[in-house]
């Protein structure tokens, strides 16, 4: 079992029970799911951004990456429906704990000027979701192999139905978010 995932039961479990007066464990919200996704809208003219795209993101999560494809045709963008626009993987079970742990404590602390997470940055819903400006602060990237700098969404889903709970319950879960 994943260090994060027996801290979950042993730890936070209680606590988000104490906090919100949970009658049943069950109703304790959860992480569901981890997505990493990467758009690119220059990989419409070179599809080799493309590529290298997906091997970073192989890199960083640990799991082939699926090529999403524009839904739609947009002339203002010279795009056509069905041409390749970014990259996303899904992390579920250990692997998303293995991930969320190496986000909260090897990448983030590696950011420069790091003060914190914005609050703000739920959905209603009690997700969450981190916009990162350069795949640099992962360690696992060489950064003599990369040829562009590109950005990638981390978008952390829990069972949680407000946002409190799910702040309460990423906080808890070693999240460094601002006060």
């Amino acid at each position: 079992m994943s260090h994060l995932k027996d801290y979950y039961k042993n730890e936070v479990v209680p606590a988000m029970m104490e906090t919100f007066k949970y009658k049943n464990t069950m109703q304790v919200p959860k992480l569901e799911k981890v997505v990493l996704n990467m758009g690119l809208g220059e990989a419409i003219n070179d599809i080799k951004i493309l590529d290298s795209a997906v091997e970073e993101l192989k890199v960083i999560s640990g799991q082939k990456p699926i090529v999403r494809r524009a839904k739609k045709s947009i002339a203002a963008f010279k795009l056509r429906e069905g041409m390749p626009v970014g990259c996303m993987v899904t992390l579920r079970r250990n692997r998303m704990y293995d991930f969320y742990n190496k986000l909260v404590n090897v990448t983030l602390p590696r950011v420069r000027d790091f003060r914190g997470l914005s609050n703000k940055a739920m959905d209603g819903h009690g997700n969450y979701t981190i916009g990162i400006k350069e795949q640099l602060i992962f360690p696992e990237i060489d950064y003599d192999n990369i040829n562009k700098i590109k950005g990638l969404n981390i978008t952390i889903v829990t069972t949680a139905e407000t946002d409190e709970e799910g702040r309460k319950l990423i906080k808890l879960l070693g999240m460094p978010l601002k006060n």
